[in-house]
């Protein structure tokens, strides 16, 4: 585990926004990628980061969807993405890369949460190649333009739910255990923190650091599409009416709110020289101890599977084999 895994103190409480906690802070000539850029806590992210400045590109699936969202935001360059289909990563990559711009802020927001089991063209489980193999591919791909920024962050949004699984080595893909989706959920999201840790190892050298991340439970996302009206009222974001609840002591934030530790991450001068650390309410997460209960949402921290360097090398080998892409 980390020794960095301890908070800092930043300042910034539950109920901080990103644009709280962008306030000063000038990215003026940056080159930020926002994956899910225009939807919920993407979008928000999005607006903080041209807010201070930044040059943004939006890689997006439903390019009407992303027009209307992204409407009056200038400096901000739509591009076309589908993390589960590798062609399309390596697309993307291929056309910034022509560009000759460097890469300061790479944020790995979008994802899938709890949905049915499927599999792409590959047949592997499509939470974890979505939320994880498409950003490892895409990151892989966008190393050239990361090392040449002389100083980058690459952030990886995972969730609090990385506690409900580790990553499950020896089936994955549900291939011989019964699908289910939280858990599927779950695994996918610690191999967002065991990216953060395996990629902050291996480009420190070359001045890339690596975070990853808990927004907090935002209700009024895509994300909970493949959610029943039952299954919101259990998350506790909803009251019995149907009401979002909004109570960021409690991690039932705003998007706003949630955004913020995205926009922290990719901008604080707090974690100049860190890395390979997971965050939550803009500060460095505690690591949870072996004996907490990782189900109890009222308490927080990490998990330490997540923080395995052991797991984080192994999942780093086999998302090389999966997506044939190497730093390089």
């Amino acid at each position: 585990m980390t020794t960095s895994q301890q908070p800092l103190g930043s300042g910034f409480g539950a109920a901080a926004t990103a644009a709280d906690v962008i306030e000063g802070i000038d990215l003026s000539g940056k080159v930020a990628i926002v994956t899910g850029g225009y939807s919920g806590l993407g979008l928000e992210t999005t607006r903080a980061l041209r807010s201070a400045g930044a040059e943004v590109v939006v890689p997006v699936r439903d390019r009407e969807k992303a027009t209307a969202a992204l409407k009056g935001l200038d400096g901000v360059e739509i591009e076309a993405l589908d993390l589960i289909a590798p062609a399309s990563v390596d697309a993307f990559a291929e056309r910034f890369l022509a560009s000759g711009r460097p890469l300061h802020i790479l944020v790995n927001n979008a994802g899938i949460m709890a949905s049915p089991l499927a599999r792409d063209a590959r047949g592997y489980e499509a939470q974890f190649a979505t939320n994880h193999l498409g950003h490892f591919q895409l990151t892989a791909r966008l190393w050239p333009a990361l090392r040449r920024a002389g100083g980058a962050r690459v952030v990886s949004v995972s969730s609090r739910g990385h506690r409900l699984s580790p990553v499950v080595f020896d089936d994955i893909d549900f291939e011989r255990r019964e699908y289910e989706r939280w858990s599927a959920y779950g695994q996918a999201k610690t191999a967002n923190v065991l990216f953060a840790v395996a990629l902050d190892e291996r480009g420190r050298s070359a001045g890339v650091r690596a975070f990853s991340l808990h927004p907090g439970t935002i209700a009024d996302t895509d994300l909970k599409r493949h959610l029943s009206a039952e299954d919101l009222q259990a998350t506790g974001a909803f009251d019995e009416a149907g009401n979002v609840i909004t109570d960021p002591e409690r991690d039932l934030k705003t998007v706003e709110q949630g955004a913020a530790t995205n926009v922290w991450c990719a901008t604080s001068p707090r974690l100049d020289g860190l890395g390979g650390v997971y965050c939550e309410n803009s500060d460095i997460a505690r690591p949870m101890s072996p004996g907490e209960n990782g189900f109890d949402v009222t308490l927080k921290g990490v998990a330490s599977h997540a923080l395995d360097p052991d797991a984080a090398d192994r999942l780093w080998d086999l998302s090389e084999r999966r997506t044939g892409t190497t730093l390089g």
